[in-house]
C-alpha cells in the first residue's frame, strides 16, 4: 500500500447496528477508510457506481436481493474483494461455502445474539481480515451454472480397508495449513489426490460449525474421503481429516498407528485451530515420515512449526506467490528457512505424491 493511502471499504448489511458497529471498528484502523454503507445490494450498487471500494463487507440475508446473488453479480461483472459477514449455523453454513465458491475472500461469523458486542471484541481480527482481503487477487467468475457435485458412491462415505497402511511404521503422513483463500486451494489440491493417497491432516482457519459442511462438500468432490476430524480418528490412506473450527488438532502416534487428538486450548498465532500446533505435533510424532504443505493465508501461522518439521526431517512445500490469494503464511515459512520447495498450487499434489512414493 502506498504511503498515506487507505483501504476503502463499503459496508453492506440490513442491520443499522451492524453497519454502525463495523464502521466504528474499521474506522479505528489508520489504514482503513469506510467510504459508505448500504442496507441492501441495490443501494450498494448505486454507491459502487460512484466510487469503487477496495473491499466490500457483505451480509447474506438481506431484503430485495440476498448477498449471494449480489456477490455473483459482482464477481461476474466487476470483481471486488468481498468479505462475507454473516450469521452461520449448522443449517445455513452451506450458503457460506457457496459464497466462498462464488469468489468471496473470507468469512466473518456473526452470532445470532450479541452481535454488536461480538464485533467489538473481534475488532483486531476484523480489521486484519479486511486489510488482507484488500490485498488479495480476485478473478472474474464466468456467469455459468455452477458445477454440480458428482453422484456419490460408497467410497465417499466409507473408506476401503486400510489395515496394511496401519502396520507400516514408515507410512507417510501429509499435514497441510491454509487460511485466506485456502478453501478453494484445498479443493484443487484434494481433487488431484488419488483414492489411495497418503493420509492427510488439514488445518484451515474457519469458524466453528463451518468445517463440517466444508469437509462434506469436499467429500462429494474428491476421490478420497474427506471428513471433519474427531478425537482419536486414525490417519490412513485415502482419507483427509480437517481440523474442526475452534479446536486444535494434533497428529499423534501409537506404535504403527497415526491418529489425531482434537482438544481445546488457547489461541496460538491468534488462531484455533492453529497450523503451528499441527505442525509442531507432526515434527514431534511424525518427523521424517511427514510431508508439510503451507498454502495461501494471512499472517505467519505455521511458519515456526514448519521449521520445526524440517529440523525433524520432514520435507516441506510452500505455495508460490503467483497462485496465492494472500502470500502471507508461505512467505513467512520461506523466510524462516522451513521450506524445501516452492510450487504453484496446481503442481503441489503431484509433488506430494512423488515424495511420498519415493
Amino acid at each position: 500500500m502506498a504511503l498515506g493511502k487507505k483501504y476503502r471499504v463499503l459496508i453492506v448489511d440490513d442491520s443499522a447496528v451492524v453497519r454502525q458497529t463495523l464502521e466504528k471498528i474499521l474506522s479505528s484502523d489508520p489504514e482503513i477508510e469506510v467510504i459508505g454503507h448500504a442496507p441492501d445490494p441495490y443501494v450498494a450498487a448505486e454507491r459502487i457506481r460512484k466510487e469503487i471500494p477496495d473491499v466490500i463487507t457483505l451480509d447474506v440475508e438481506m431484503p430485495r436481493m440476498d448477498g449471494i446473488t449480489f456477490l455473483r453479480k459482482i464477481m461476474t461483472q466487476h470483481p471486488i474483494p468481498v468479505v462475507i459477514c454473516s450469521t452461520l449455523t449448522a443449517d445455513n453454513s452451506e450458503t457460506a461455502i457457496k459464497a466462498l465458491e462464488y469468489g468471496a475472500v473470507e468469512i466473518i461469523t456473526k452470532p445470532k445474539l450479541g452481535t454488536k458486542q461480538f464485533l467489538e471484541e473481534s475488532s483486531i481480527n476484523i480489521c486484519d481480515v479486511v486489510k488482507a482481503a484488500a490485498q488479495s487477487r480476485v478473478k472474474k467468475v464466468a456467469p455459468t451454472v455452477q458445477k454440480v457435485a458428482p453422484k456419490l458412491t460408497a467410497d465417499a462415505v466409507l473408506a476401503k480397508p486400510t489395515s496394511q497402511a496401519m502396520v507400516q511404521t514408515t507410512e507417510k503422513v501429509v499435514v497441510v495449513g491454509a487460511s485466506t483463500g485456502g478453501t478453494e486451494a484445498l479443493r484443487e489440491f484434494l481433487e488431484m489426490m488419488p483414492a489411495d493417497a497418503p493420509g492427510i491432516v488439514i488445518v484451515q482457519h474457519m469458524p466453528e460449525n463451518f468445517t463440517k459442511a466444508f469437509a462434506n462438500r469436499l467429500n462429494g468432490l474428491c476421490k478420497i474421503t474427506v471428513k471433519e476430524a474427531e478425537d482419536n480418528d486414525t490417519v490412513v490412506r485415502g482419507r483427509a481429516l480437517i481440523a474442526p473450527g475452534n479446536k486444535h488438532t494434533l497428529l499423534k502416534r501409537s506404535g504403527a498407528r497415526y491418529y489425531v487428538e482434537v482438544r481445546d486450548g488457547p489461541l496460538v498465532s491468534r488462531h484455533r485451530p492453529s497450523v503451528d500446533v499441527l505442525f509442531r505435533s507432526a515434527a514431534r510424532y511424525g518427523g521424517k515420515n511427514c510431508v508439510g504443505v503451507i498454502m495461501t493465508g494471512m499472517g505467519d501461522d505455521g511458519a515456526r512449526g514448519m521449521l520445526e518439521m524440517k529440523e525433524a526431517g520432514a520435507y516441506n512445500i510452500a505455495q508460490d506467490e503467483v497462485s496465492c490469494v494472500v502470500f502471507g503464511m508461505p512467505k513467512e515459512a520461506i523466510k524462516l528457512g522451513g521450506v524445501d520447495l516452492i510450487k504453484p498450487l496446481d503442481k503441489i499434489a503431484a509433488e506430494v505424491l512423488r515424495i511420498c512414493n519415493s
